[in-house]
């Protein structure tokens, strides 16, 4: 019995933090949908409402190797930011700290080779490839 008590009293916090916000976004949702306008013009349904006409499909295929090397850009992006905040707590972190970061450094280093090393930020054409290809052709004629 004594422990419902404590998580009761613990959670009250949360409970009446999670109502406020259903009650804000109910109440922010529903004064939007009331005061705002309503209208229905011919350029409503476009891409674009600011009268750029609409060339070709929005349905592009990008090749998954961009995804991949956009998904490389967002990890090393994330990592420059924790050395960043470690530069900040240089001088409180001392030498462990420093030993830390040298690892951690290292860590994506040896990640960026292995990518490299597997072809993962080759995102362009294979300019061998094309090259001996070429050669191909040249032989035959």
């Amino acid at each position: 019995m004594h422990g419902a008590v404590i998580l009761a009293i613990a959670l009250w916090p949360f409970l009446l933090y999670t109502g406020l916000v259903v009650v804000l976004l109910s109440a922010i949702l529903t004064l939007s949908y009331l005061l705002g306008q309503h209208h229905k013009e011919r350029a409503t349904d476009k891409p674009y409402e600011g009268g750029i006409e609409q060339t070709g499909s929005a349905r592009l295929r990008f090749s998954a190797q961009f995804y991949l090397v956009a998904m490389l850009f967002v990890i090393f992006d994330v990592e420059a930011v924790f050395i960043m905040l470690w530069a900040l707590g240089f001088y409180e972190l001392g030498w462990a700290g420093y030993l830390g970061v040298a690892i951690f450094i290292g860590q994506l280093v040896v990640v960026l080779i292995y990518e490299w090393g597997i072809g993962a930020l080759d995102i362009g054409p294979n300019a061998t490839k094309i090259l001996q290809a070429y050669k191909k052709l040249q032989r035959r004629h």
